[in-house]
């Protein structure tokens, strides 16, 4: 497994702020931004904040918006960006939960920013949205994913197969199919990974996602690499770390069992059945 580059401990904690870190002073939309449409409301983001350009240190900045009851966190973020603050910097592409650009800790939980209404998040209170856990902050909500992707390839995420290339397709029953159905949903966000413990002390932990990758071939009943996989897996920083708390299936934005995952493939490690 590939070193992650250290991630500096957090600050002293201030008064009244998460995670240890100032607040400055906080900023707001100009008026006529958003419509002032039925339902309307203000709400106020307190974003934890760094630029490795301008200072070693992470801070919090709040900023209140007008949002509408249709409106998604992602919506917000856009809002600060476009209209209070260019400099801001996330990550997000498709905007409708697919891609997994855009996880992020709202309100301590692992969650994609597209698929949070604001209007579930008591907007009456500051919404406090920080960078996953875990992985190297790069600037303010993006993070180094390296050492998550290294890992990821590390299983070989790929149908491994043998002998001569087949005529027609390679055939399986729809029970073939639906016996790691479950995995194939993954959209490799980072959301379980960085919401692990293990993963948080120990950056070598291969981490949920690439336990879940892993499953999706190695119960492939097409595959021929699940003892590779398995003897990859089979390692200190592997399946064995897991410690089966289940915040890597209540983070997952997919609705994935992820920790059941991580058992069964406990579980052909052990039996050699799969």
């Amino acid at each position: 497994m590939a070193e992650q580059p250290e991630i500096a401990p957090e600050q002293a904690s201030a008064v009244g702020t998460p995670g240890g870190a100032p607040v400055r002073k906080p900023r707001s939309a100009q008026p006529g931004g958003r419509p002032d449409a039925v339902g309307a409301f203000d709400v106020t983001l307190r974003i934890r904040r760094f630029n490795p350009e301008a200072g070693a240190e992470a801070y919090w900045e709040e900023f209140t918006v007008r949002a509408l009851r249709t409106d998604r966190l992602l919506d917000a973020l856009h809002t600060i960006k476009w209209e209070v603050d260019g400099s801001l910097t996330f990550r997000r592409s498709c905007a409708h939960g697919i891609c997994g650009s855009d996880a992020m800790r709202i309100n301590g939980r692992n969650r994609l920013a597209c698929k949070v209404l604001l209007k579930d998040l008591d907007p009456s209170k500051p919404i406090t949205v920080e960078p996953i856990k875990g992985l190297a902050v790069v600037k303010d909500l993006v993070v180094d994913m390296e050492p998550f992707f290294a890992s990821y390839r590390e299983v070989m995420p790929f149908l491994i197969t043998g002998g001569n290339a087949p005529s027609a397709e390679r055939r399986q029953s729809p029970e073939e199919r639906a016996r790691y159905d479950d995995t194939t949903k993954c959209i490799l966000c980072a959301a379980c990974t960085s919401s692990c413990p293990v993963f948080w002390t120990d950056g070598q932990y291969f981490g949920p996602a690439a336990i879940v990758n892993a499953h999706r071939f190695i119960f492939d009943s097409r595959d021929t690499g699940g003892a590779e996989r398995l003897e990859i897996l089979n390692d200190k920083e592997g399946v064995w770390r897991c410690r089966t708390i289940f915040n890597c299936t209540d983070a997952c934005p997919r609705g994935i069992e992820v920790t059941k995952a991580i058992q069964e493939v406990k579980r052909a490690m052990i039996t050699r059945a799969f």
